[in-house]
């Protein structure tokens, strides 16, 4: 019955994760969409485990990858782009789970705080990464076009300007909501597994 319910539960995270993907699509404060799939992926991780955060993560760069919001990056560089968006999806779940993990010891609440804000930050912090491994002779280009003083500066002003402080801030604010619903979850037996 547990592991019925846990199916169910992954099950309707990961729907919830596409459906917001996809509405976020339609959301964007300079060239890429706003995350809104953080907060489902903070809390499965939470109640169902690491590796389900990384599921979930997965499922968001998938959607991303579908919805054409990394073509830019596709057509420069297929790997690099692909490699990046799945790669900050799915660390972004685990460090989620594993945040939960180990901080849920001490405080369930403390626990949720940090997985919600852990998400964003491995998102982008990834996504960073990637720019600065696969598309810095790009950026520079970009950043020298649009006369920014370095690739640096464009990466951080152009493109993840205020998306990753959305992103940071709506985990931040609901992460009440994220504790209630982790509570409610493990009231209801969907609790992560400890042997993960």
């Amino acid at each position: 019955m547990r592991d019925t319910r846990r199916i169910v539960l992954l099950a309707t995270l990961t729907a919830i994760v596409i459906v917001l993907q996809l509405f976020g699509a339609f959301i964007r404060f300079g060239p890429f969409s706003v995350s809104l799939v953080l907060m489902p992926i903070a809390v499965g991780s939470a109640l169902l485990g690491v590796f389900a955060g990384g599921w979930l993560g997965l499922i968001f760069g998938i959607v991303v990858l579908a919805t054409g919001d990394a073509n830019v990056f596709i057509t420069i560089d297929p790997f690099g782009a692909i490699f990046t968006v799945l790669a900050k999806g799915i660390f972004a779940g685990l460090s989620a789970g594993v945040a939960y993990k180990l901080l849920s010891k001490f405080s369930k609440t403390l626990g949720a705080v940090a997985a919600a804000i852990i998400c964003p930050i491995v998102n982008t912090g990834i996504f960073v990464l990637g720019m600065y491994v696969f598309f810095f002779g790009t950026l520079t280009e970009w950043s020298m076009a649009a006369e920014v003083v370095s690739a640096t500066a464009f990466l951080f002003i152009t493109m993840i300007g205020l998306n990753f402080f959305i992103e940071l801030g709506l985990n931040t604010i609901l992460s009440p909501v994220i504790v209630r619903l982790i509570q409610f979850g493990e009231s209801k037996n969907y609790y992560s597994l400890s042997n993960e």
